[in-house]
């Protein structure tokens, strides 16, 4: 009789019906399929199977939504690298350094930073430079590619929104940037210092020492028309415009009874709401960061990280992470997902949250023996950027 011929392997099957198989395995389980042959080496690195494990994991590019925002990185590198953000495995080093200022007996510089594709953007004393970052990604070029000027004081605070740079200076003057052209526009704001500024759907929202939050229009023909003036009774830290471009947050000093956040109509100027309602005298709010319409982090002098969610309550934040070493947290980011960076007041120190915990879970003292606030960090799927007050620093996570 004629032999029976032997059954086809499982890689043999069609590839719809291998990928729906292999979307049950876990990270560790799909590592060793691809050792098996090429067809599964390949099939086994598709994106499609290690999106679900990437949604889990720490700065992998993917936010609560599912929304992708690192496309074009290989998901399964990204998951890689993951694990060395979860257990602290990385390179660091100043690449760059500069001299403080001498005021008195004091030296200090703010720096304040942003990231955008291969470039990053420093404000040094009264510049906004833009440094190329390598192709290996070790670090910045020497010379920066550009610098924008137009502030008599430093810088405070800028952002980068549209290949437009819209920064405020400690001369209460805001100034706008066009990144890749000679436009630029400069107008005066505040009476003081403009502490912050938030850019988004054509308006630009400023918030000053002098007590007041502004709504200013960039439209044509009424570029620099201050639409609100909002008075917040109280020095302004920090500001964000939401992103249904319906409201924005402030973040003030907490020297009186009000609440330091609140959020404001952007089309009114009036109050909508205000944030907390157990905050203690002089816990300002140092940095704020929307997630979300509705999801909204927070931080400042009172040491405290805070999520809120304001479909729930406005009187109570959903989450709460304190810094160990009863520092003041001067800024904040997070990958949209569950991880958090949070800059703290005392030896450079950057902390790794993650929100599934309760504790901090990485730490990396970048100025130590001297002290200096993490004024500014920022983060990308693989680097981790903080400045200081006289460098700044790479954390390199691809290293094994």
């Amino acid at each position: 009789s004629r032999a029976a011929s032997p059954p086809s392997p499982l890689w043999a099957l069609p590839e719809e019906l291998l990928l729906l198989i292999f979307s049950y395995l876990d990270a560790q389980a799909l590592g060793r399929l691809a050792q098996v042959c090429r067809r599964l080496r390949f099939l086994s690195g598709r994106d499609l199977l290690w999106r679900r494990i990437a949604r889990g994991c720490l700065n992998s590019g993917f936010t609560q939504l599912g929304t992708d925002l690192a496309a074009g990185i290989p998901v399964k590198e990204r998951v890689k690298v993951s694990q060395n953000w979860r257990h602290g495995r990385c390179r660091r080093e100043p690449v760059l350094k500069w001299k403080c200022k001498q005021v008195a007996s004091f030296s200090f510089l703010m720096p304040w930073m942003e990231l955008d594709g291969e470039y990053l953007y420093l404000s040094q004393a009264e510049n906004i430079q833009a440094y190329q970052l390598c192709a290996e990604g070790t670090g910045l070029q020497r010379h920066p590619q550009a610098i924008f000027s137009g502030h008599q004081e430093d810088v405070c605070r800028f952002v980068l929104v549209n290949s437009h740079i819209v920064s405020g200076g400690g001369d209460g003057s805001i100034v706008l940037h066009k990144i890749h052209g000679s436009y630029s526009v400069k107008f005066s704001a505040h009476e003081q210092e403009v502490n912050c500024v938030d850019f988004q759907g054509g308006l630009i929202v400023s918030g000053s020492r002098d007590r007041t939050a502004k709504v200013w229009s960039l439209s044509a023909g009424r570029v620099g028309q201050c639409l609100h003036t909002v008075q917040t009774e109280d020095r302004v830290w920090s500001i964000a415009i939401s992103p249904l471009f319906s409201s924005f947050v402030t973040g003030t000093a907490c020297c009186g009874h009000t609440s330091p956040l609140r959020i404001w109509d952007l089309e009114s100027g009036q109050l909508l709401t205000c944030l907390g309602t157990d905050f203690h005298r002089g816990a300002g709010v140092l940095d704020v960061f929307y997630e979300t319409p509705s999801l909204l982090l927070s931080c400042g002098y009172d040491t405290y990280i805070r999520y809120w969610d304001i479909r729930t309550s406005t009187r109570k934040c959903v989450q709460e992470w304190e810094e160990p070493h009863d520092s003041a947290l001067y800024c904040i980011r997070s990958d949209k997902n569950h991880m958090i960076a949070s800059g703290s007041s005392y030896y450079g120190v950057v902390r790794l949250w993650d929100k599934r915990q309760t504790r901090c879970l990485q730490s990396f003292h970048l100025s130590s023996p001297t002290s200096s606030p993490v004024y500014c960090l920022r983060f990308s799927t693989t680097h981790l950027y903080a400045a200081l007050a006289s460098a700044l620093h790479v954390l390199d996570f691809t290293a094994s």
